[in-house]
């Protein structure tokens, strides 16, 4: 999209958009395939009339203005001094800024089924994500000024920098050698008191000198490592759970390498869920605890809760969900990827053993963001040669974690694409028809309002589902950022409706909804303790008798593995 092909009004709009839309669905074959060849798929006439009318029109004023064009200011990625100081370099920045838009208009405009136009707009958000011409050295006038000003230096540290993300296998987003796991971050004190292939089962330290009598577990996600929820001390929502005088627990996850790569869904629920439960059950010698999943850690928590129920037992007695898929039907952007003919791929691929890597995993969930998680680095650490800035929660983020094939076929199957677990009878673990339907507990929900991997009205959703006693609390910012939000930190806010009532859709409750400032912890903790029984002397010694002893200190040996 340089401006010699297209910022000269005189240029036929029609071409320009006909040449630039093949190109940008030129790197997607099976998308330029869905938009080109799909019959019935054309453009709204009048959104496309309208687009090349405000095209020519903008890029009219461009011309006009000639070499005095001033790029887009509020764009950060030509914000700096050298974009606005120099004239081409503005205006190359202000004719990819009106390309980029005519052609995410016309991913707008095109008339086809829901699907196709997701993964059009995908496509297209990717190939302008890429085109931006702050991505390249010849074109970005501050990595040039700073490869003057450091007499080439900048250059020589770029090569270095990229040299040493091959090596690594992945851009690096922050600098990763400030951080060591069990150091730094994961540093809340406790003991692995039982393991097995899958995962280790840690108890913390108590902080208080009682507890509550139920202990809680929490289940982290297994395609992430467990510490995103204990960073650091101020931002750990384990150590807020044990300084709330919980006797808390929560699974770490093994990193699967080849010999793992036969495990499958029922293996995860049988063999850790459910194997978790009952541990932290007889440790803490109580009928009942209560539960905590995060993410696809909910996922499995449901689906282990409708096992239990099945099965006539009943050992957790409430269950928090974050960010969780029960019902698929809306699975946000990462529905661009699901289809049969993708899942067919994949349980050929995996189905019957094997790994998916957890770099393939990791590169996905960043081109969600393509600006902000990939090309932002490739300028800052290759083009300026930066070493990008500390930050725990992008040290986790790059900690990337393997996947059996097996678990994730059948999870892409049956969640993703037929989104059977909310169809009663239609799933069953190990034998044992799942309903959600059966799950009679009280459940506290949350969601984040800009989360892009579940989107709110998935989060929400599960209160249409589940039957319980339900408290459903909205939250500020992402999937991850909305949900590690500590008090103290008195960011964000909150959305809460003091009825309780759970209207059909997430659009209606929120009409009834109060915002309040700062964290939703606060009311999750008010929650909690109502669950969590009366108050009971803290143990003086981790796991419980000789049945389960301390095997080794937090943060145990699995979280370390890497990819």
């Amino acid at each position: 999209m340089s401006s010699e092909e297209s910022w000269n009004p005189s240029t036929n709009a029609q071409q320009f958009f006909a040449d630039q839309w093949a190109k940008a669905l030129s790197a997607f074959p099976s998308v330029a395939s869905d938009a080109s060849h799909k019959p019935g798929v054309q453009f709204d006439s009048s959104k496309l009339q309208a687009l090349q009318q405000d095209y020519v029109q903008e890029a009219a004023k461009l011309w006009a203005n000639g070499l005095a064009s001033p790029a887009a200011s509020q764009d950060k990625r030509f914000g700096g001094a050298p974009w606005l100081s120099n004239p081409l370099a503005a205006l190359t920045a202000s004719t990819y800024l009106l390309n980029a838009k005519a052609l995410t208009g016309m991913a707008d405009a095109i008339e086809a089924d829901e699907k196709t136009r997701q993964r059009v707009r995908f496509a297209v958000e990717q190939w302008v994500a890429a085109m931006s011409p702050s991505n390249y050295l010849a074109l970005n006038p501050e990595a040039q000024q700073k490869a003057i000003d450091t007499k080439g230096e900048s250059l020589a540290k770029g090569i270095q920098n990229l040299l040493h993300d091959m090596e690594q296998g992945h851009v690096s987003m922050t600098d990763e050698s400030v951080f060591e796991v069990g150091k730094n971050v994961a540093t809340t004190e406790g003991a692995v008191v039982y393991e097995n292939e899958i995962f280790q089962l840690i108890e913390y330290k108590p902080l208080t000198a009682k507890v509550h009598e139920r202990p809680f577990l929490l289940v982290p996600p297994c395609i992430n490592k467990y510490y995103i929820l204990d960073l650091q001390p101020e931002n750990s929502l384990i150590r807020y759970a044990v300084s709330q005088g919980h006797r808390t627990f929560v699974v770490s996850w093994r990193n699967p390498d080849e010999s793992l790569g036969h495990l499958t869904w029922d293996d995860y629920i049988e063999e850790a869920l459910l194997r978790a439960i009952k541990v932290v059950q007889e440790i803490g010698g109580t009928p009942q605890i209560n539960a905590l999943g995060f993410c696809v850690g909910g996922t499995m928590l449901s689906a282990a809760l409708a096992v239990l129920a099945a099965r006539n037992e009943h050992p957790v007695a409430s269950a928090t969900l974050l960010t969780t898929l029960v019902d698929f039907t809306d699975t946000g952007v990462l529905d661009v990827f699901i289809d049969e003919t993708f899942v067919q791929m994949r349980e050929a691929q995996m189905g019957q053993g094997g790994l998916l890597k957890g770099q393939e995993l990791a590169s996905t969930f960043s081109f969600l963001r393509p600006n902000d998680l990939v090309w932002n680095y490739v300028v800052g650490n290759y083009l300026k040669g930066e070493t990008p800035p500390a930050f725990d929660l992008l040290y986790w983020n790059s900690d990337a974690t393997n996947l059996p094939g097996p678990w994730y076929a059948w999870y892409l199957r049956n969640m993703y694409l037929e989104n059977n677990m909310v169809q009663p009878g239609k799933l069953s673990v190990s034998g044992t028809p799942l309903d959600l339907g059966a799950i009679d507990i009280p459940v506290y929900i949350y969601g984040s309002r800009e989360d892009h991997i579940v989107p709110i009205t998935a989060s929400y959703a599960a209160t249409q589902v589940l039957p319980g006693n339900k408290r459903f609390v909205m939250g500020a910012s992402g999937h991850i950022a909305g949900v590690i939000n500590p008090p103290a930190k008195k960011k964000r806010s909150h959305w809460i409706r003091e009825d309780g009532a759970l209207p059909a859709t997430h659009s209606e409750w929120l009409s009834g909804a109060q915002e309040l400032a700062g964290s939703w912890w606060t009311d999750w903790a008010q929650w909690l303790q109502g669950h969590a029984g009366k108050l009971v002397p803290a143990p003086k010694r981790y796991g419980r008798a000789t049945k389960y002893k301390a095997i080794e200190d937090a943060p145990g040996r699995y979280v370390q593995q890497r990819a």
